[in-house]
């Protein structure tokens, strides 16, 4: 009897062995298969979206070549360029208020954003530390610890959404791996991101009318607050990090 419980146990230990073996070769497929799709479309269609983002009477006349399927083709922009962080987003977004005007080319790119976003969470949900430790620095992993571990990481997280200078992309893959819920992070991205976005198409619709006096304006505004975004956001963070700790 002992000898066949004994049997029993190392068949069981066994078969848990192999079934650990297996999902860790299949979470090594999927982190390999993800960053091979990254390369693939970061090569494929990075160089040529940019280049295509920065004239945006040449992507007006190609999006709307395609009729209505050309709006799904600048949502689906905006959602790669999320997921890939090669691809500029803030030139697209003017583009998108070139194309579309500042009401609409908000709207499809804040659609565009948020489902980009929901894909990256979700990825980095279930890949997990691992595959966000290959996309992030380990300067910017050490800098943003405090949102994995800390209790009031939603507030955080909504604070630097809104801060110019830190690349949100980047953010989006660490909030994967952090406590807060779905609902309440698709929430903070769409408010955090918004103002961004309508000053973004406001600058292209500006620019599609001619009225360069505005550009000037909303432009310049832009590059103080990314500047001063840039010069300050390790004390902002710092900041931010003591606020979460209280």
């Amino acid at each position: 009897m002992k000898s066949e419980a004994r049997k029993e146990a190392g068949s069981n230990i066994a078969g848990k062995t192999l079934k650990n073996k297996s999902r860790i070769a299949l979470y090594v497929v999927l982190i390999a298969l993800f960053l091979g799709a990254m390369a693939y479309f970061t090569i494929k269609f990075g160089p040529q979206l940019t280049e295509l983002a920065r004239d945006p009477g040449r992507l007006s006349d190609k999006l709307n070549s395609y009729g209505w399927k050309g709006v799904l083709m600048f949502i689906g922009i905006q959602m790669l360029q999320v997921v890939v962080a090669a691809i500029p987003g803030e030139v697209i977004q003017i583009a998108g208020g070139y194309i579309y005007g500042t009401w609409l080319g908000t709207l499809y790119s804040i659609t565009g954003i948020l489902i980009g976003s929901v894909l990256v969470f979700f990825i980095a949900r279930i890949l997990g530390y691992p595959l966000v430790k290959m996309l992030v620095s380990q300067e910017q992993l050490e800098k943003f610890n405090f949102m994995i571990n800390g209790d009031k990481s939603e507030a955080a997280m909504f604070l630097l959404f809104l801060i110019p200078g830190i690349p949100k992309d980047m953010l989006t893959y660490i909030a994967g791996i952090t406590p807060v819920k779905p609902l309440r992070f698709f929430i903070i991205i769409t408010i955090g991101r918004l103002p961004a976005l309508f000053a973004s198409s406001v600058i292209g619709s500006s620019t599609e009318k001619g009225n360069f006096v505005m550009v000037i304006i909303l432009s310049a505004a832009a590059l103080v607050l990314f500047l001063a975004g840039l010069l300050l956001k390790d004390r902002i963070i710092d900041r931010i990090k003591k606020l979460s700790k209280r």
